[in-house]
């Protein structure tokens, strides 16, 4: 050691001399430490910040974050978790991109493989809301990514498999696990729990009230009646955001579109085929116009919003332009400029379905010619599964969005609007809420089910559901949303519960557990817009620092299946990308949850990074 009372500019000529005089050092790490001392160089520790649900909003997101944070850890970098609350959690990741990473699940459906464009396609990297939120720009998946929008057959199938292969390497996210939905249900009220898709309205729609028998009064004469018996569907939720905001377009409080759903129709619903069945529209027609397809769509006969307007095919060209410019190009005269274009600010939910549509135009009141981009007819139906919106409500919504008297150019109130109360056109219309409470729906038997054939509907749907309100409530946990369909006070558990309750819900009477694989996997994702995330050698690497069996044994109880590629589930995964006892592509550099620290630092080594006394470091 130096002179203490040596001045800082003699001993740093010092350590200089003893550089250029070749002074042997113990360590590569105490070289580096004496270079930044004189300022040669300097580095720099590697970190990584998680961000996540907090364990009251989501059962799983929390502990993978925490057991992920370890395993980077143990490879030399500094690692954080963050829990935000969610709609926090939503305006820094999709409206912000303030994140260097994110524990949370993928919104997205993916059975036919186009959700992959709006998740990827680095021309929505800059754009709000979970088309891409990682700003991944890969120009071969941008062009694979276009090519499968208009192949078809065995073309399709290959860019899509390429995409899977070169998002495995790249690695925008790591995909985790897909988990198991698990809900508490009774069936003394209601029947066919177990074929629902709670991820679709058509769900709820399809239960049946329970049979009575021939005489009701005889059957309920040796039980205590339930007020108003059927008449309400009574559910139990762990997230608020739905009882203050009802906003379709809302992206920071839009997990799924289950509730929203109820109240506004699409021109037509997803099938679990992947193709597209009619439902506001009583069909459509589709042609090649200049290379491109088209559609003419009509609607059903005397539909109407519920405030009595009609519904007409003017919303529906009204919601497409809508959906691609939430400005509608502010003008005033009825004409969009080059600038107003170039300003255009889309939805930032359903871009990708949006993104499928050149425009649209209403033909006659209830004729709708909807104009697609380059793509195929099959591709192009994925359009028709938006909610349409009623333009007499929206239109004075297009104007900028203000806060507290002060306007944001940047937006439109139509994005900022929580939308209460609603106007729709489902089969059930708003009826109250209490923010942060309760929420309560009633049934619109003026809707277009109440006369339509049952061969008309996809799904299991016939009609009209056999209850006439829907009444949700909050609760803090999900073991309270459990003992409220157990002690006989909610029907379901209108949010997935996390797999700790099982034995509650096993030992319920009267209670059933239904579970079934949710389409929304858990993944990592990386804001590859900040170094070194912008590396996908280093994204590579943090791919290899995850053990997806030991988080589905340890975190998921086992109810989650490990995936390699985010199309688990439909026949588009190549081979070479089945889940087989470990990633196959960034299998985990050690094993039993314990990371192999020496194979980790080789790993972030040949990726062009060092180490500092076992800190993984990088030169500024």
């Amino acid at each position: 050691m130096g002179d203490p009372t040596e001045p800082a500019s003699s001993r740093r000529r010092t350590l200089l001399r003893s550089l250029a005089a070749g002074a042997t050092l113990g360590t590569a790490g105490c070289m580096r430490r004496l270079r930044a001392a004189t300022g040669w160089e300097s580095v720099t520790p590697v970190s990584v910040g998680i961000k996540t649900l907090p364990a009251d909003a989501d059962p799983y997101a929390l502990r993978v974050a925490q057991s992920v944070a370890e395993w980077l850890r143990a490879a030399g970098l500094e690692a954080t978790v963050t829990p935000v609350a969610p709609e926090e959690l939503y305006r820094q990741m999709l409206l912000r991109n303030d994140f260097d990473a994110f524990v949370g699940r993928i919104p997205a459906r993916l059975r036919d493989g186009d959700g992959l464009y709006a998740l990827l396609h680095s021309r929505f990297g800059s754009e709000p809301g979970w088309q891409n939120p990682f700003g991944y720009a890969n120009l071969g998946v941008d062009d694979q990514l276009g090519e499968q929008r208009a192949a078809t057959g065995e073309a399709r199938r290959e860019a899509l498999a390429a995409i899977q292969r070169t998002v495995a390497r790249t690695q925008p996210f790591s995909l985790v696990a897909f988990p198991d939905e698990i809900r508490a249900v009774r069936g003394d009220r209601f029947t066919g729990w177990h074929r629902s898709d709670y991820g679709s309205p058509l769900g709820y729609l399809s239960l049946d009230e329970v049979a009575w028998g021939p005489s009701r009064e005889a059957a309920t004469a040796t039980t205590t009646p339930t007020p108003d018996d059927t008449a309400t569907l009574r559910t139990v939720i762990t997230d608020r955001r739905p009882t203050e905001n009802l906003n379709p377009l809302a992206a920071e409080f839009r997990w799924t579109g289950v509730l929203t759903g109820l109240l506004y129709d699409p021109l037509g619903y997803e099938t679990e085929s992947g193709g597209v069945e009619p439902w506001l529209a009583d069909g459509w027609e589709f042609e090649t116009v200049g290379g491109r397809p088209q559609a003419r769509v009509s609607l059903r006969d005397d539909l109407s919003w519920h405030d009595d307007e009609p519904v007409t095919a003017a919303d529906v060209a009204f919601t497409y332009a809508l959906l691609s410019d939430v400005t509608l190009g502010r003008t005033t005269e009825g004409t969009e400029t080059a600038t107003d274009r170039d300003a255009a600010v889309a939805a930032p939910r359903f871009r990708g379905r949006s993104s499928l549509v050149a425009d649209a135009e209403a033909l006659d009141r209830r004729t709708v010619e909807v104009r697609f981009t380059d793509c195929t007819a099959a591709v192009a139906a994925r359009a028709l599964t938006v909610p349409v919106l009623p333009e007499h409500v929206w239109r004075e919504r297009t104007g900028p969005a203000s806060v507290g008297g002060v306007a944001f150019g940047a937006t439109s109130e139509a994005l900022v609007t929580n939308n209460v109360p609603p106007v729709g056109s489902g089969p059930f219309a708003f009826e109250r809420n209490v923010p942060g409470d309760r929420l309560v729906f009633e049934r619109d038997d003026d809707h277009f089910l109440a006369e339509a054939s049952p061969a008309d509907l996809p799904g299991d749907v016939d009609g009209l559901p056999p209850y006439e309100r829907i009444d949700v409530t909050v609760v803090g946990a999900d073991e309270t949303a459990v003992s409220m369909v157990a002690n006989g006070d909610a029907d379901v558990t209108g949010t997935a519960v996390g797999a700790e309750t099982i034995p509650r819900i096993g030992r319920s009477e009267g209670v059933d557990l239904v579970v079934g694989r949710s389409p929304s996997p858990y993944v990592v994702g990386y804001n590859a817009r900040r170094p070194p995330l912008t590396n996908p050698r280093f994204r590579n690497t943090l791919g290899h620092l995850i053990d997806r069996r030991t988080l589905v044994d340890d975190v998921f109880d086992g109810y989650a299946w490990p995936a390699a590629s985010p199309l688990v589930g439909t026949d588009l995964v190549p081979s070479d990308l089945r889940f087989d006892g470990d990633h196959p592509v960034t299998p985990f550099l050690g094993s039993d949850g314990t990371v192999d620290a020496d194979a980790a630092r080789a790993a972030f080594r040949d990726a062009g990074y060092e180490y500092d006394d076992g800190t993984l470091v990088e030169r500024d």
